[in-house]
This record gives C-alpha cells, structure tokens and sequence, in this order.
C-alpha cells in the first residue's frame, strides 16, 4: 500500500502543467492590477490548492514581484526574485504546448524579468530576455492567430520598436523587429476595446500601456486625460490607475490635477506599500513653490525608498528646495548625498550627478521659472522672467536657460510664433553645448509645426534634434524625436 502511494505521488508530480484561467486567478488578477498584491497572493494559494497543476498561479506570483521590484526596487527583494522567476520559466517550459497560454505566459514572464533588469541597470540581460519574450509572443500570433491576449504585448512592441534610442538600438536588433507606430497603435488600441473575453479580463493593463503610448509615442496628451475621463478609470481604488494618473499628470504640467488624484486615492493598507507616491506629492509641491512641503515629501522618499532609480534626482530637488530659501549649509549638505548615493542609470539622474559635480547653482530666477512652468503656472512663471534681459545673466549656460525657457513657456500658452522665436536662439546658441536646452528646443519646435500640420518643418526639427550628440537626456529626446518623424510620416 505504502508503495502505491509514492507511485501515485510521483506520478501526479510528474502531471503535465495546465494553463486554467479561473474564477479564482480572474479575481486575483484584478486584485493585483488594482496593486492589492496580498489579496492577490491570498486569491493564487487559494487556485493552487483548487488545482495543483494549474500554472496560471505561477504567471500571476510573477506579476506581484514584478510590481513590487518596479515600484519599490528593493535590492534584497530582486536577489531572491532573479532564483523565484528562473524556477516560475521552469515551470510554466512544462506545460502543454497545444495551450495559446504556454507561450503568452513564457512571454509575460521574459518581459517582466527584462523590465526589472533595466530597472536594476543590467542592460544586457533585458536585452536578451526582450528577445525571449517577443519571439514567444510572435510566436503565439502564428499558432493562436485569433487569441487576443497576443496583441497585449505585441502592440506596444511594435509601436516603441522604431523610437528607441541610438544607446538602445542593439536591443531593436535582437528584435528583428521593424517598428510601426501606425500599426502598434492600431492592434493596442484594438486590444483594449475589444469585447474579447480575454481582453475584457486584462482591460486594466492594457489602459495602462494604451495611456503611456498616447503620451508619449502618440504626443496625444490630451487625449490620455480625455480617455480617463471617459472610460471613467478608477483613480481612487485601482492604485495602478492612480500612478498613472498622477504620473502623467505631473508631466503634462497639471500639478493641481495630480495633487488631487493623490490626495483622493484609497490609503487603505491593503495597498502596495510605495514611496513613488512622496516622490510625484515632491514633485507636486515644487513646482507650486510649497519648498517646506516639499522637502518633507523628499527626505520621507530619500528616507524609505530601498532603490537607487530617482534617487540623485530627489536630492538635486531637496538641495533646491533648501537653495531657494537661503539655507545653503542644507543645499549643500543635500548634494553632498546625491554624491554619495543612487545611480546615474536614468536621465535625470544623470543630469542631477553632472550638476552636483560642476558645484555649480542654477540661477534662482531660472530656477523659479522652470518649477512654476512645469507645475503649469505659465503666467507666474512668464511673470518671474518678467523685466528680465538676456544681458542680466553672466554665464553663458543662463543666457541660454533664459531664452530657452521663454520658449517653453509661450509654447505652453500656444503662443507660437514667440515660442519659435525664442526655440531658435537656443538653437543657435546651444547646439554644440552639452546642455540638453538646444535639443530640446528643436524638439519643441518640431511638436510646434506638427501641430500645425507642417510636417516637412516638423520633420527637419526633429531631425536637427537628432543630429546633436553628447548632450543631457539624449535617450528620452531622441526617443520623442524618432516617434515624431514615424508620426509625420505615417509610419
């Protein structure tokens, strides 16, 4: 009898994995895209015990840490992940191959594991594992043509494909993907409103990437807000919605939309547990000039915040924040730890660590005027520049910060032919500089005709930009610049 049983045990251990996409994993799912990832891991032991064999559970486990390591960045957290996901492929490799879910979820998991890795800055490994998954979701579209989960993937990809940026490009060669943002937009956008049962379940991540490709693929800023309103997103209880929300928010210069959008969100504890909500409240609070209120919200985030992404940039806005109201031996002290910590991964990092090493300060009436323009406030921010000539700056990089910003901020107000006026002289002045405001500019500029449906100008705008080297936030510049040539050309 004793021999029966461990025959039977090894037996039902050896059992082909199932893909069964249950009630149970349906609702923790939700409960995970809402980022209530405990409810969410109650939900998946309860569809493991229902179904051992089931590997859905084992798609959805990866979901949570992928979350949490993409908010939080908790370096001992993604030690363990790196052992947990090669063991979840493992797994999900043992499933039935006749499931269109064996190489969604291989795809899913390879995706998840690239977008963590570029979040830890290992480059090359999301490289390959971006390879990985697109050729498992490729893949699926030949077998399972008519299975719509594909195109949750798949859209996106072939939409940013031919934006990335010339530091990324071996990664568009592992690919071997030509991009199309025309075609990308069209299959996401088809994937989210589509009445496939499937695409119904997986609405929430879908409206999430549909939103950023708007943003900024698309350039269609208002579009994104007019579509949270319309399919009425809920920014209080779905706190992925609620990121984005406040995100997009903050870089549309709506600080007092995003300043509601988080003060309205659900603080249950049921919650993730993120410091990404001090950081955008931080970054709220700047650009309204609440300094005090702002450097509570930067040193609670440089306090709790485990990662190392974001990190140099909050202290160059604490050190701000300390600047602009004289206490120096505080400024100071605040660069002396952006020194010493985070990473220069991302661009604004970067760029926070090439300030700090200059030791040089920015021009507090520049200063002021960039906050109140990136917050929104064009006036206020025109009204600090006001009285103010080119020859009342010294430094070279401030005569050019001046003209610049003056076009940036009647660029806000639509008020064109000013805004170009002041484009081109930053142009001029900055396009051998290594400051990103000549680039920029160009970039503006490019947006400008556009916008008004001058696509030749736009073009050669957009062009120019591209043709600037060594300069601050080249990746994102140049990445906005490629998706507004594929734009004017219809690609």
């Amino acid at each position: 009898m004793l021999t029966f049983v461990f025959v039977l045990m090894s037996t039902l251990s050896q059992a082909e994995g199932v893909y069964e996409f249950n009630t149970t994993c349906q609702q923790a799912y939700q409960e995970i895209t809402r980022l209530k990832l405990a409810n969410g891991q109650a939900l998946i032991n309860k569809a493991k015990l229902q179904n051992p064999n089931n590997l859905i559970p084992v798609s959805l486990e990866n979901y949570i840490d992928f979350f949490n390591l993409f908010f939080n960045e908790d370096p001992a957290q993604y030690k363990i992940y790196k052992k947990n996901i090669s063991e979840r492929i493992a797994l999900l490799k043992k499933g039935t191959e006749s499931s269109p879910f064996y190489n969604f979820c291989l795809g899913m998991a390879y995706m998840q594991r690239a977008g963590v890795a570029l979040k830890f800055g290992e480059k090359l490994g999301a490289g390959i594992d971006f390879k990985k998954g697109y050729g498992y979701i490729k893949d699926n579209k030949k077998a399972f043509p008519t299975f719509a989960p594909n195109d949750l993937l798949y859209g996106p990809m072939q939409a940013m494909i031919g934006t990335i940026p010339s530091s990324y490009r071996w990664i568009a060669g592992l690919f071997g993907m030509k991009g199309s943002i025309k075609n990308g937009m069209k299959t996401t956008r088809g994937f989210m409103n589509s009445t496939d049962p499937w695409a119904k379940l997986l609405h929430n991540e879908a409206v999430f990437l549909n939103c950023y490709l708007m943003f900024y693929i698309e350039n269609d800023k208002d579009a994104v807000f007019e579509l949270i309103n319309t399919k009425k997103l809920d920014v209080v209880n779905n706190h992925l919605f609620t990121y984005m929300a406040a995100n997009l928010g903050i870089h549309n210069k709506m600080s007092q939309y995003a300043e509601n959008v988080l003060l309205a969100r659900n603080t249950s504890a049921e919650y993730m547990q993120t410091s990404a909500w001090d950081y955008q409240m931080a970054m709220v609070k700047m650009n309204k000039m609440q300094l005090k209120d702002a450097a509570f919200y930067l040193e609670r985030f440089t306090t709790n915040f485990k990662g190392k992404s974001f990190i140099k940039d909050a202290y160059q806005k604490l050190s701000w924040c300390h600047y602009l109201q004289g206490d120096m031996p505080a400024a100071e002290a605040a660069r002396k730890k952006l020194l010493a910590k985070g990473s220069t991964n991302g661009d604004p990092d970067k760029k926070a660590q090439k300030d700090a090493k200059s030791g040089q300060w920015p021009h507090p009436v520049l200063l002021r005027s960039r906050l109140l323009s990136d917050g929104g406030y064009h006036y206020d921010a025109l009204s600090t520049l006001a009285g103010k000539k080119i020859t009342d700056f010294s430094k070279t990089t401030e005569q050019l910060e001046f003209v610049y910003r003056q076009g940036r901020i009647y660029d806000d107000l639509r008020m064109d032919e000013e805004a170009i006026k002041y484009y081109l002289q930053a142009i001029q002045a900055g396009k051998d500089r290594s400051e990103y405001f000549a680039a920029r500019a160009a970039l503006q500029t490019g947006l400008i005709y556009e916008r008004q449906g001058k696509k030749t100008l736009a073009i050669s705008y957009y062009q120019k930009c591209l043709d600037m080297e060594d300069h601050e936030y080249k990746d994102s510049i140049d990445q906005r610049a490629k998706a507004g040539i594929s734009r004017c050309k219809g690609e």
